[in-house]
């Protein structure tokens, strides 16, 4: 799938964080990454002067960082949408799931 880097795909991104249990917020700040999650808090700060098309790759980056165990919280749709952006993800918790 191509990735859009529209609004559309930006809230996308920010409900599944939600859904991961993770809140987004978008403060000022000199960030190497253009984020910082907040350890033990499950919250993620984006730069806030990020345009969309940063805001989603760096949004993609951060999911990307999420351990495959969370992901079980998704719902169907949810999963599928992610396996779009990050099929890598899933392809490991296949790997996983035939190893055991």
């Amino acid at each position: 799938m191509r990735n859009s880097f529209s609004k559309g795909t930006l809230k996308k991104l920010e409900t599944l964080l939600m859904l991961l249990g993770y809140t987004v917020r978008y403060e000022k700040g000199q960030f190497k990454s253009g984020y910082c999650i907040v350890k033990n808090r499950n919250i993620v700060v984006l730069n806030r002067f990020y345009e969309t098309k940063q805001r989603v790759i760096t949004l993609n980056t951060v999911l990307s960082t999420i351990p495959i165990s969370d992901l079980t919280v998704l719902d169907e749709k949810s999963k599928q949408y992610l396996s779009s952006l990050r099929p890598e993800l899933f392809d490991n918790q296949m790997n996983l799931s035939l190893a055991s």
